[in-house]
């Protein structure tokens, strides 16, 4: 099929992750664009029909919005690679890299880049060694504020920022119960922003930095149900802040081997320095998600925008 012909996509959303509900609403959405550029679409779900769906359908492209483990760590763009199926978005070996925050992070510290400070405990090693020992030897070493996390994970689920030391075992309990590996990061205070990465073809550029605001922590629900959050995009930021942000973001999707698509989690402290904290190969594509908005900022039509990316995808699957 030459690749300027009407392309059959399948986009893959749900997953039994904690983050189906998110993925359906992304698929759904980033359907109806393609639909509405005259993009022939299906929408399939990650269960025992998937792959005969796949095997019958032959779809030109196939378009993963999966959030969460099986969806963000590379195991269902393996399971395409067996199918020789064409699709959209970075390959296993980068997604499962950028899957797990610590990686991500040394690889981009070893590019330049600047990252808060942090360690990594699983939930055996946290029980074994005693608890009230390891978490009084992080505070010691990292200080407070903290950001508790699971080392892999998305949607901010099982994320705390810990002021008080005596609240550190809770967000640990927290985290676990998402993820068997916490990572415990020292807290950069400032300017929370997003900054999303496309390759319509020439090299990935970064959009509009989105900046985040809300009136507690920027959890599940502040990022998926809307009142709680207020968005800028673009950010209220200099030129130069601007502009080195989305150095970052290009840095971070290059050195880390990701395509077509990602986005960039960054802070800018009071002193206007940068840090990187997490990427994201399948960024949400809801009614309330960063890069949709920072398209929007950019003067794209969604729709128009999902295209040339399906066309960019195609393209360098027949290279």
């Amino acid at each position: 099929m030459s690749i300027t012909a009407k392309p059959r996509v399948a986009v893959l959303a749900g997953g039994l992750s904690h983050e189906r509900d998110v993925s359906l609403r992304s698929g759904r959405r980033v359907a109806e664009a393609l639909r509405g550029v005259g993009i022939e679409v299906s929408v399939h779900d990650v269960d025992s029909d998937l792959i005969p769906a796949l095997t019958e359908l032959r779809p030109d492209l196939v378009w993963p919005l999966l959030h969460g483990a099986s969806g963000e760590d590379g195991s269902v763009r393996d399971v395409l690679e067996l199918l020789e199926l064409p699709y959209l978005g970075t390959d296993p070996r980068a997604s499962r890299i950028a899957w797990n925050k610590p990686a991500a992070k040394t690889v981009v510290s070893r590019a330049g880049l600047t990252t808060p400070p942090f360690v990594t405990l699983p939930q055996s090693l946290f029980r074994d060694v005693g608890a009230g020992r390891v978490l009084e030897a992080i505070t010691t070493r990292l200080g407070l504020p903290l950001v508790v996390k699971p080392a892999e994970g998305g949607s901010a689920l099982g994320v705390n920022l810990v002021t008080r030391a005596e609240d550190l075992p809770r967000a640990m309990v927290d985290c676990f119960s998402y993820g068997d590996t916490a990572m415990i990061e020292t807290a950069v205070l400032g300017v929370e922003l997003a900054v999303s990465v496309v390759d319509e073809g020439t090299g990935p550029a970064a959009l509009p930095a989105v900046e985040i605001v809300t009136d507690g922590p920027y959890d599940y629900d502040a990022r998926y149900n809307p009142g709680r959050t207020e968005y800028f995009a673009p950010a209220r930021l200099t030129s130069d802040v601007a502009a080195r942000a989305a150095d970052v973001a290009v840095l971070a999707h290059r050195v880390l081997g990701l395509r077509h698509i990602s986005r960039t989690d960054l802070i800018v402290d009071a002193a206007g320095g940068i840090h990187f904290l997490e990427v994201n190969v399948a960024p949400g594509m809801t009614e309330t998600s960063l890069l949709p908005q920072a398209a929007e900022a950019a003067g794209y039509h969604l729709g128009d925008l999902y295209r040339r990316l399906v066309t960019v995808a195609l393209g360098s699957a027949k290279s």
